[in-house]
């Protein structure tokens, strides 16, 4: 008799763990939000001005990233900068090819105009951290690798300047920008200099709940009990929110004014849950003296532009939204 297996832990719609150790990652919330949850297929092809391509940068690891390539690219005749993309979800849910993400970096590419990699991240609990900051670092090293002409993608090597090339990450993935930019600086990185880092709503938080966690409202994209149970399941084993990856203010985590950073700039909604953790992290960098720049999306939740049928249905939203890529592209046109 085959023994059924039992439910361990769930995080509401998105994932449910089971006793023998499987995941399973089938969307079970509300079916009219399902397809920012679905994968687009890669299309070499230009639509609405990008084609999309997805690479194994590493046959050993099996490391994959996508590729987005803005159609300016066939009447520019500088190289475009890099975006380095590293995707959200609490480290344990979203992959590169979610068509939350599609939507809003084909719009990035296309607006800046960049060229933007992203990078299939491993995930928890399956993978736990370090596992996605590692990713993040392997892929800035395949860049770098095609900047010595080393390795070769076409798409990059004819079209993208390496000394331009910028971090970008949305929620945990603004966690791994940091981890990422902090490794090594730009030591070892030459030819490939990195340009500057935008950590978008990152996911930086502490053990004890910060005043924005008890009193700013829950949204779609986070609720405290994702943030505890994401992390309870992608931290090392015995870690607490203290870590080092979700909390690079704590005493375990080396110290700002130490650490070789690119400019940044940070990206906060007004009513993240997690917004004065997040400013917590601007006030030390510029202690620390950092070049950190701050765009405030004001009245805006938690990852808010990557809920298309919000940008597409509500005015301030997609106002907002347009704010957000237009700071985003000033900086990076600065850098």
């Amino acid at each position: 008799m085959v023994q059924e297996k039992k439910l361990v832990d769930e995080v509401s719609g998105w994932l449910r763990v089971y006793d023998d150790g499987s995941v399973d990652r089938t969307w079970t919330g509300p079916p009219e939000v399902k397809f920012m949850a679905e994968p687009v297929p890669p299309h070499e092809q230009f639509i609405e001005g990008v084609a999309t391509r997805d690479v194994t940068t590493d046959s050993n690891s099996g490391l994959r990233v996508r590729i987005y390539l803005p159609d300016q690219i066939l009447t520019t005749k500088t190289k475009l900068p890099i975006l380095l993309h590293f995707h959200g979800g609490g480290f344990c849910i979203s992959q590169a090819d979610w068509y939350m993400y599609y939507h809003i970096y084909t719009r990035l590419a296309r607006s800046v105009p960049a060229i933007c990699v992203s990078v299939y991240l491993r995930l928890a609990p399956e993978n736990r951290l370090p596992a996605a900051c590692d990713d993040g670092y392997a892929a800035l090293l395949w860049l770098r690798s095609l900047a010595k002409g080393e390795s070769n993608e076409p798409w990059l090597n004819d079209h993208a300047d390496f000394n331009r090339v910028f971090l970008i990450g949305d929620s945990s993935g603004g966690n791994i920008v940091h981890v990422v930019a902090a490794r090594d600086g730009n030591k070892g990185l030459s030819p490939l200099r990195l340009a500057g880092g935008i950590p978008i709503h990152p996911g930086l938080v502490r053990a004890e709940r910060s005043k924005s966690e008890l009193e700013q409202p829950e949204s779609p994209f986070l609720t405290l009990d994702m943030v505890d149970k994401f992390l309870a399941l992608a931290l090392p084993l015995g870690s607490t929110k203290d870590h080092p990856i979700t909390c690079p203010l704590g005493h375990a985590a080396p110290a700002i004014d130490g650490l070789d950073l690119p400019p940044f700039l940070l990206c906060v909604a007004g009513k993240d849950l997690i917004k004065d953790t997040e400013m917590e992290y601007y006030d030390a960098m510029k202690k620390g003296k950092k070049d950190v720049e701050l765009l405030i999306s004001p009245g805006m939740g938690h990852s808010f532009y990557l809920n298309k049928t919000t940008v597409d249905m509500d005015p301030n939203t997609a106002a907002q939204t347009n704010a957000l890529i237009e700071g985003i592209k000033e900086f990076i046109n600065k850098h």
